[in-house]
């Protein structure tokens, strides 16, 4: 339904879709905010699931960047509704562990702790982890946000190869400043990181 209708779908809507009144609805849920609520978490559920996959990454630096940034674009592209609502509506359900819902958190969170293991690895600081994904994780939201409205955009592969070579850029900066020097094109380990699964 958010697929058809678009990510302002009301909860008279959600009703119709359900077969019932809007008042009836409410006997199952205590307000608006509490029907999005429990959307927010069955979406969450299934984003989780699919986009688990697209972070079983192996090959070179650049490789695992490519993989990654063309399955998360291309899953934004499909499912852009659904993003827009999350966003929309995945923070409004409360405190505490509802904050944990944003996707781009998970996302942010799960790329803090694969850039700690490699900090780690090179002995450098590792407290810039934390900067370094969530700044990626923003980069490569925005642009998507930005690409997917752009009547004039590029096509997708030109699109996550551009997104790519700046996200290499900026690990490799933050390498260096390290006095690490990475080959983008050779072959890197990568560890056993599970991405982190949907709050319950």
């Amino acid at each position: 339904m958010i697929a058809e209708r678009g990510p302002g779908v009301s909860t008279e809507q959600i009703a119709q879709e359900a077969g019932v009144a809007r008042t009836q609805l409410y006997k199952h849920f205590t307000d608006a905010a509490d029907v999005h609520g429990a959307i927010v978490d069955q979406a969450l559920q299934l984003i989780h699931t699919e986009l688990a996959p697209l972070w079983n990454l192996h090959g070179t630096p650049l490789e695992m960047i490519t993989s990654a940034v063309d399955g998360h674009t291309r899953w934004l592209a499909d499912n852009r509704h659904l993003y827009r609502y999350l966003g929309m509506h995945a923070l409004s359900a409360g405190d505490g562990p509802h904050a944990i819902r944003d996707v781009k958190t998970t996302i942010g969170t799960h790329l803090t702790r694969l850039f700690e293991h490699y900090l780690a690895l090179f002995r450098m600081d590792t407290r810039v982890a934390g900067s370094v994904a969530f700044g990626v994780v923003g980069l490569v939201d925005s642009c998507t946000a930005h690409w997917l409205d752009d009547p004039r955009r590029l096509d997708h592969s030109e699109f996550v190869a551009l997104l790519a070579r700046w996200v290499w850029r900026i690990l490799d900066d933050t390498l260096r400043s390290g006095g690490v020097e990475l080959d983008a094109d050779a072959p890197l380990a990568a560890p056993d990181l599970k991405f982190p699964p949907a709050p319950e």
